[in-house]
Order: C-alpha cells, then sequence, then structure tokens
C-alpha cells in the first residue's frame, strides 16, 4: 500500500488534480473540502502528507495549523495556495508547514515536493530537488 496524503482545498478542480496526479505516482490520497473535515480525518488516520490550502471557508489553513500543534498531530504539510506573498509564506513557516508551493503550480515540482516530503526518492534525485529548492 502506498503512503497516505491527505489534500484539504475548498476547490473540487484542485482537489481532483492532485489527487490523479498523486494516485497516478502510487499514493494512497483522501481529499477534504475543508479545515474541519480534514481534522476529523486526520484524527482519524495517520498520514505521511498534509497537502492544505491556506484560503478556505469554515476553518482555514492557518487555523488547521493551529490545531495541528494543540492536538500533538505531527504531520509533514506542504502548504498550497493562491496567496503567495512573502509574509503568508513566513507564516505558513512559522505555524509549522515544511514547504510552501504557490498556485498555479507545475504538476513535476508538486510531485517532486511530495516525493522529497515523504522520502520516497532515490538519494541522487533527493539531491536534485533539493538544488531546485534552494534556487526557488
Amino acid at each position: 500500500m502506498g503512503k497516505k496524503v491527505l489534500v484539504v482545498d475548498d476547490e473540487e478542480d484542485i482537489r481532483f488534480l492532485v489527487r490523479m496526479l498523486l494516485s497516478k505516482n502510487g499514493y494512497e490520497v483522501d481529499e477534504a473540502e475543508n479545515g474541519e473535515v480534514a481534522l476529523n480525518k486526520l484524527s482519524q488516520k495517520k498520514y505521511d502528507l498534509v497537502v492544505l490550502d491556506i484560503m478556505m471557508p469554515k476553518l482555514d489553513g492557518w487555523g488547521v495549523m493551529r490545531e495541528l500543534k494543540k492536538r500533538n498531530l505531527s504531520v509533514n504539510v506542504l502548504m498550497l495556495t493562491a496567496k503567495s506573498d512573502d509574509d503568508s509564506t513566513w507564516e505558513g513557516y512559522k505555524q509549522g508547514a515544511t514547504l510552501y508551493v504557490p498556485k498555479p503550480f507545475d504538476n513535476k515540482k508538486l510531485l517532486d515536493m511530495v516525493n522529497f516530503l515523504i522520502g520516497d526518492i532515490s538519494e541522487e534525485e533527493r539531491q536534485r530537488i533539493e538544488r531546485e529548492l534552494q534556487g526557488m
């Protein structure tokens, strides 16, 4: 069975795209349309990675990050958002995000980052991605 990823975004098209991309590459993918649904899923199942949007109704990405800390739920978080200013990026890292990807995103780069965070890559591939991340 593949590594487990939870994709949290209020945009159904984005969830579908990310799910298809990751599923085709061997990941087991669940979806949540907002932060409340995500926290419910995270309390019931262990995930290797959460791909998390920031701007969502009910409970946004920042709220999810705060709740993860409060509940001592440890998981890698890849922030995926249309809000790509420096303040948002810094806030994401302060809240515990591991990496940050602006929308629109390149499918290959997103997959590279997921592989990098979950550790599903060779050492050579890890070094290539690290070089790319340093150039961002």
